[in-house]
C-alpha cells in the first residue's frame, strides 16, 4: 500500500465551512480578515478568495442556518490555517485583531511558523501564520525536523510595524 506517494506539487486547494449565520460570517472573514467576496451563490452559500483566486474558503448555510456552534469535544474540523507572506504581514493582522479588540485564543512559535490562533463566529478555529524560510526550520540531529510549540513573543512579532 506504500508504493504510492502523493506528488510533491500537489496543495490544499480550499476549505468549506459550514456555518450558522453568512452575512456574520463574511463580515469575520472579509471585513475583518481581508478576504475579498469572488462570488455569492443564492443566500446560503458564498466562496472568498485572496489575491484574485477562484475561492479559498467556501461558507454555506446549507445545513446549518442558525445552528449553534460545534462542540469543542467533538469530531471535525480543528482549524483552518491561513499563510500569510511574510511577518510583517502576519503583524498587521494581529495589529488589527487587537484593534478591533477581537479575541485571540492562542499563540505559539513552533519554529517554522509563527503562529496565531482566533475562532471565526462559530466557533471554527481559525490559524492565523507565516512560515520562516525552510532554510531556519529547527532540525533534530539526525536531519529530521524538529517542530515545537513555544510561546510567541508578540512584542517582538508586532515590532515589525515599526520597520
Amino acid at each position: 500500500m506504500q508504493d504510492y506517494k502523493i506528488p510533491n506539487q500537489t496543495r490544499i486547494g480550499h476549505v468549506h465551512l459550514k456555518v450558522s449565520d453568512l452575512q456574520r460570517s463574511l463580515d469575520f472573514y472579509c471585513e475583518l480578515l481581508g478576504f475579498e467576496l469572488t462570488m455569492k451563490y443564492g443566500e446560503d452559500a458564498a466562496f472568498i478568495s485572496a489575491g484574485g483566486y477562484h475561492h479559498h474558503i467556501g461558507l454555506n448555510t446549507w445545513y446549518s442556518k442558525n445552528a449553534p456552534k460545534a462542540a469543542t469535544k467533538s469530531v471535525g474540523l480543528f482549524h483552518t490555517a491561513i499563510v500569510y507572506p511574510t511577518r510583517k504581514d502576519l503583524a498587521l493582522i494581529v495589529g488589527r485583531l487587537i484593534q478591533k479588540n477581537y479575541p485571540i485564543t492562542g499563540s505559539a512559535d513552533h519554529g517554522v511558523s509563527e503562529a496565531i490562533y482566533l475562532d471565526d463566529p462559530d466557533g471554527n478555529g481559525v490559524e492565523l501564520y507565516w512560515d520562516r524560510p525552510k532554510e531556519l526550520w529547527p532540525q533534530k540531529s539526525n536531519g529530521g525536523l524538529d517542530m515545537y510549540t513555544r510561546p510567541l513573543n508578540i512584542r517582538d512579532l508586532l515590532s515589525e510595524l515599526e520597520k
